[in-house]
């Protein structure tokens, strides 16, 4: 009974100390699904505290199920992968949300496009969270992309897992 309790109470302390950004020093890591018209995939990405406020990261996407175009064709490798710098802006203790939570918009640089993206995390541990993440392209480095190159640019949802490092 005692060791039950004392577990019980360990957890429950975790719980309360579940914390979603600590700013300098932070290492996040999510690992998610991607879905996107035309396709869905896995998505995992990473982002470093800088600040209290900031951080920066990496985020790659691979489309496993992607439609095919009107001729019947599939796309190769390079048009399911996509890989990105990020920076992004952690609010949520700007905004006075619990601090299991963060909300966080940013840029992104890729292979494909500059965009932005705005994302949430909630953490039920010190170790393990969810998140949900929206991101769209604004400036498309083709200027008309067609086929295969609206793949990985395009409005973007993703959702998942997110740990603590």
């Amino acid at each position: 009974m005692k060791k039950t309790i004392t577990l019980a109470l360990l957890f429950t302390i975790g719980l309360i100390n579940a914390q979603a950004f600590k700013g300098n020093g932070d290492v996040k890591f999510d690992i998610g699904a991607n879905i996107q018209n035309g396709g869905s995939g896995i998505r995992v990405s990473t982002d470093f505290g800088l600040g209290e406020n900031m951080s920066f990261g990496f985020v790659t996407s691979y489309l496993l199920s992607v439609s095919k175009d009107e001729l019947d064709n599939t796309p190769s490798f390079g048009d399911r992968v996509d890989v990105k710098g990020r920076f992004n802006a952690n609010l949520g203790n700007v905004f006075q949300l619990d601090p299991k939570m963060d909300i966080y918009p940013g840029l992104d640089l890729g292979l494909r496009n500059f965009g932005a993206h705005l994302g949430f995390r909630y953490f039920f541990t010190e170790g393990f969270g969810i998140f949900t993440e929206a991101g769209i392209p604004i400036a498309s480095y083709k200027t008309n992309p067609v086929g295969f190159d609206r793949l990985n640019n395009q409005f973007v949802f993703n959702i998942g897992a997110s740990f603590n490092l």
